[in-house]
């Protein structure tokens, strides 16, 4: 690509889209998406009761918490999947800078996951969910960010 490409990354905890811009407009920048597979309900990920322990400090016995919320554990499955696709990009030199647009949470979750390349090539984050956005109505909403 040429130089003076920015990418833009519009995340939620479950997909993220990869979009390049010219200043203008918005492209798909790969030729796919990145998603976890979806679950109708927490039950579909913990289906088995919760396991028991004797009580440390007296008598009884129980229940053990699972040590990680699925949800959790999903969104840092994708972020460290789109922070992979992300560096192997950079590597390629495939942008010079990096938009990243997701919920505040999931800014986190990225910001933790990206290596320290792709972490110097971020210029600018937005905290919303836009993934259900049209690409026509992305510029609208990323205003300066896309022109510097």
């Amino acid at each position: 690509m040429a130089s003076n490409t920015t990418w833009v990354v519009v995340a939620d905890g479950a997909r993220a889209h990869f979009y390049a811009s010219d200043g203008v407009s918005l492209t798909p920048a790969l030729d796919h998406d990145i998603a976890v597979p979806t679950r109708s309900a927490a039950r579909d990920a913990q289906s088995d009761r919760p396991g028991r322990s004797f009580d440390s400090a007296g008598q009884g016995r129980h229940a053990m918490e699972p040590p990680t919320e699925w949800k959790t554990q999903e969104k840092r499955v994708l972020a460290h999947a789109v922070a992979d696709e992300l560096s192997e990009a950079a590597m390629k030199h495939s942008f010079d800078r990096l938009v990243v647009v997701a919920p505040p949470e999931m800014l986190g979750e990225l910001r933790q996951a990206f290596d320290k390349t792709v972490g110097q090539m971020v210029v600018a984050e937005i905290g919303k969910d836009l993934t259900h956005m049209p690409i026509h109505q992305l510029p609208q909403h990323l205003g300066p960010t896309l022109k510097q």
